[in-house]
């Protein structure tokens, strides 16, 4: 395994996050353990989730599973930078009693106890807003922030899903407070197919220091050599990839980027990733494997060194938007 620092911060993590949705909904408890020993030995060393995972009634579920492995112990908490997120609503109904969602102080403190509680640790790592909160202002949410590190049970602070000028506005306040490191990382939704971040956000996260962690990597799968399982194995797509396939420009451009592949010789999804891996800002892409055979395969696309005809040849396929601020003005 590789590792790089995150962002600006003295933490070194793997170029792999292990990505934890599909514990539950999708990977029994048991599987799940396995694939975490699995990422671990092959030196995977931060474990991403969130207090909403589980989802509907089982809100929470993931973190548990999570827990339940750590008490297993063999230093298993010590070896893992461990990040989960804040902002969602736990009632299994959807219908939150005030307070109890979003980035307010009160539903902050709640929060990270209630994840201490079910991921049995003390401490989180990265402790990250899992989306913008427009009616919480940032003073009140560093000043709860602040609260919990001097407390010991949070160490950093990363977002997911914000805007440029949401981290800027975010990290210029937590300055002028003092005494605030600030945002730390941001996950956002990046990938071949979806390069929209390139415009503000990984320049915003450059800017101030942010490790970028992009999730959906293979973009619903249809970066994952969606069009070939449907020809060789009848196997169709499900999801975002299907509504995507829907439109035949992008099946168009799907079937040109399996073609490229297939000329290279090289695994659709592998290469998607290692894609990212190339990409400026990045710390690593997020994997959700439901099982081994899926982790072995992100696995080596760390490896995977792509030619500079091939990423030529993909840059064609999927254009970027352009460098900033120039792909907003012409």
């Amino acid at each position: 395994m590789k590792y790089t620092q995150l962002g600006r911060t003295g933490l070194k993590v793997s170029r792999l996050v292990l990505g934890t949705m599909n514990f539950g909904p999708q990977t029994d408890e048991a599987g799940s353990h396995a694939i975490m020993d699995a990422a671990l030995d092959a030196g995977i060393n931060y474990f991403d989730t969130a207090n909403v995972y589980g989802w509907g009634e089982n809100k929470g579920r993931t973190e548990e599973i999570i827990g339940n492995w750590f008490a297993k112990g063999g230093e298993r908490r010590d070896k893992v930078v461990l990040a989960t997120k804040v902002y969602g609503n736990m009632a299994a109904d959807g219908n939150a009693w005030p307070n109890h969602d979003k980035l307010s102080a009160v539903n902050i403190r709640r929060a990270v106890d209630a994840s201490l509680k079910r991921l049995r640790t003390d401490y989180i790592d990265v402790y990250q807003f899992h989306h913008v909160d427009r009616r919480t202002p940032f003073e009140e949410i560093w000043q709860a922030i602040d609260v919990l590190v001097q407390q010991g049970k949070i160490l950093y602070v990363g977002s997911s899903n914000f805007p440029g000028y949401k981290i800027a506005q975010a990290n210029e306040i937590a300055a002028r407070r003092g005494g605030t490191i600030g945002l730390v990382s941001e996950q956002c939704l990046y990938n071949l197919a979806e390069r929209r971040a390139e415009m503000e956000v990984i320049p915003a996260a450059q800017e101030y220091g942010l490790g970028v962690i992009p999730w959906s990597p293979l973009h619903g799968g249809l970066l994952g050599g969606v069009i070939k399982k449907e020809v060789e194995g009848g196997r169709r797509a499900g999801g975002r990839a299907a509504a995507a396939l829907a439109d035949t420009a992008i099946r168009a451009q799907v079937q040109s980027y399996e073609d490229l592949l297939d000329k290279h010789g090289v695994e659709h999804g592998e290469t998607a990733l290692a894609w990212l891996l190339t990409r400026p800002g990045v710390t690593g892409p997020i994997v959700g494997p439901r099982t081994a055979e899926q982790l072995d395969s992100a696995l080596r696309a760390v490896e995977l060194e792509l030619s500079e005809d091939l990423l030529t040849g993909l840059d064609e396929i999927f254009p970027g938007p352009g460098p900033s601020p120039e792909a907003f003005a012409w």
